[in-house]
């Protein structure tokens, strides 16, 4: 018995205590400024564990975290006394590649979608970094290199399997518990435990191509604006993405699928002018995927703020090439068929988006955190005035207005409405957080 809380020997999986061996490795998440200290860790390893986890906390009064890849930037999973139900040993990828299908526990990391897909040259939405979890990416809607194309993560899920606040496994899909896989779509960890994912595929090939291009800060406002332009209409298989940082604006974009197309779509970025640096590199998939996975990982301190767009106007790309240069100001485009799936089809908030902003900075020493953040909000104000709202994936510490950010009136409501009836007392409160009404 695990102080009373959980018969660990009942269970497929394990509890962790906070002597036990392995306990500061299953709390420590991606964002190293967060260390606290839940006092049990639940490692689930099927759903009757997520079953009895649940059970178990709610009857001894325990908050509930839910960890997969830990990426939440304020460690949302992670809560000093609370219970830690840790899904990363639900980590099974099942790919059908004549159904183009894959069955996805709720505990996998999108690298090991990516790699079980490609084998058969395939693919779905999948974020950028390939440690983050399924579960949080796709739960908040699921941005990637493919949604431009295909949707985001959460238009490509089939079914949901689903531990809900009382213990129970339900199924969510367009005909079974039709309102329920409405919110699963955009609305968050509100509902329950998401145990098993059915996403569908596309035949993408293995390969990719980024284009890069790299001018002054100083000679940028225009490039900006031109390279803004031609993403508006760009193929569906490239998404444009810029980066302000150190003095730099590095503009471009990322095409999956033949390199050859990419690269003639590279010769529209001739017009933008002479850069200081050019880089157009041929890579794989799973190393486009890869490319962003830090080398430093979990021992960074991280913070970030986040605005979507409808417009850009030249104001905006002015505000954005004023950012504090320790701060890196990312823009990607949204638009293709992220914005073809109709507005109420999901719960996700900004389907009219035409491009999503992260304020982002990064360190080492905890003796700079107060004057960290305070660079990256004061980044992400100066462009808070273009802004329609925020990716509800990108929210970090804003809590209620945040949440009321990335939801409009009508969608937050339906949400609120929701969470009444499937988790009443707000079991699921560690994440962003929508409330029962009463």
């Amino acid at each position: 018995m695990s102080r009373g809380i959980l018969t660990a020997d009942a269970l497929d999986g394990e509890v962790l205590l906070p002597d036990d061996p392995g306990y500061d490795d299953a709390r420590r998440v991606w964002n190293a400024m967060i260390d606290r200290r839940p006092r049990l860790i639940v490692r689930c390893a099927s759903v009757a564990d997520v079953r009895a986890a649940v059970r178990a906390a709610r009857e001894h009064g325990l908050e509930i975290g839910v960890r997969c890849g830990g990426h939440s930037v304020i460690g949302l999973p992670v809560a000093d006394g609370a219970m830690m139900i840790d899904l990363t040993p639900l980590a099974t990828v099942r790919v059908d590649p004549a159904a183009r299908r894959a069955r996805v526990q709720g505990g996998a990391l999108l690298g090991a979608l990516d790699v079980a897909a490609q084998e058969h040259g395939l693919a779905t939405t999948a974020g950028n970094v390939s440690h983050t979890g399924v579960g949080g990416l796709t739960l908040g809607g699921g941005m990637g290199w493919l949604a431009r194309r295909f949707g985001l993560a959460c238009d490509n899920v089939v079914s949901f399997e689903l531990v809900t606040a009382d213990g129970e496994v339900v199924r969510a899909t367009a005909d079974e518990n039709p309102e329920l896989f409405w919110g699963l779509r955009g609305g968050g960890g509100n509902f329950g435990i998401v145990t098993d994912f059915e996403f569908r595929l596309h035949p993408v090939g293995t390969r990719a191509l980024s284009v890069e291009l790299d001018f002054p800060v100083s000679e940028a406002a225009g490039v900006l604006s031109r390279w803004r332009d031609l993403s508006a209409t760009a193929p569906r298989a490239a998404t444009y993405a810029a980066t302000v940082l150190g003095g730099i604006a590095t503009v471009g974009f990322v095409w999956v699928g033949d390199p050859d197309e990419g690269r003639r779509h590279a010769r529209a970025l001739q017009g933008l002018g002479r850069p200081a640096a050019e880089r157009i590199v041929e890579l794989s998939y799973l190393a486009l995927q890869r490319r962003e996975d830090d080398v430093e990982g979990y021992t960074q301190r991280r913070y970030w703020k986040g605005h979507c767009f409808d417009e850009l106007p030249d104001a905006a790309l002015e505000a954005l090439l004023e950012h504090d240069p320790a701060v890196a100001g990312g823009l990607q485009a949204y638009g293709g068929a992220i914005a073809d799936v109709d507005d109420d089809a999901t719960a996700f908030g900004h389907r009219g988006a035409a491009f999503e902003y992260v304020a982002a900075a990064r360190w080492m020493d905890p003796a700079e955190d107060a004057e960290r953040m305070s660079r990256a909000r004061k980044s992400a104000a100066r462009l808070a005035p273009f802004a329609a709202g925020v990716y509800v994936n990108a929210l970090g510490d804003e809590g209620a207005e945040g949440v009321a950010m990335a939801y409009p009136r009508a969608k937050l409501a339906r949400l609120t409405a929701l969470k009444d009836v499937w988790d009443p007392g707000n079991v699921f409160h560690l994440n962003h957080n929508i409330p029962p009404a009463g």
